[in-house]
């Protein structure tokens, strides 16, 4: 894939996570099975390499691989927010039903919440992984109480 590419281009998955160019995706849980095509494919779209989990400044993004034997996902959410810009995104990948490592639905939805985020949207994103959309939920506005 070359870094000229099309970021358009809808045979690349990635595109379907919405990053831009210019956008910095940290990445965390990278380990020997995370879908290189994938990685590759968002860093044609956003023109730079992913930051790993030693990247010390604000990132517009986090892609997080999460296996269900990666220890606490609730725990893992939390530390993806510590450098995630305001508005930013995380995208939970996680092994799809029936894969080593899978996550049931209902234990994402709740360790997302209890880490102060909603799920948004969940696709099927590579091969062996799903991606689920999860945001920093928004506090209402002073003027806005009843």
């Amino acid at each position: 894939m070359s870094a000229t590419a099309d970021p358009a281009d809808k045979s690349n998955p990635a595109t379907r996570l919405g990053f831009e160019a210019g956008q910095i995706i940290q990445e965390l849980g990278y380990d020997e099975d995370t879908d290189q095509d994938l990685r590759e494919g968002i860093e044609e779209i956003a023109g730079t390499e992913l930051v790993d989990e030693d990247y010390d400044d604000v990132a517009d993004a986090v892609l997080l691989w999460h296996r269900d034997d990666d220890g606490d996902l609730t725990d893992s959410l939390v530390d993806a927010l510590e450098y995630l810009a305001e508005g930013g995104v995380i995208w939970l990948l996680t092994p799809k039903t029936g894969r080593d490592g899978h996550i049931e639905a209902s234990e994402i939805n709740e360790a997302a919440r209890t880490a102060g985020l909603s799920q948004t949207s969940s696709i099927n994103i590579a091969q062996d992984w799903a991606a689920t959309r999860l945001a920093t939920k928004s506090t209402p506005k002073a003027g806005n109480k009843r």
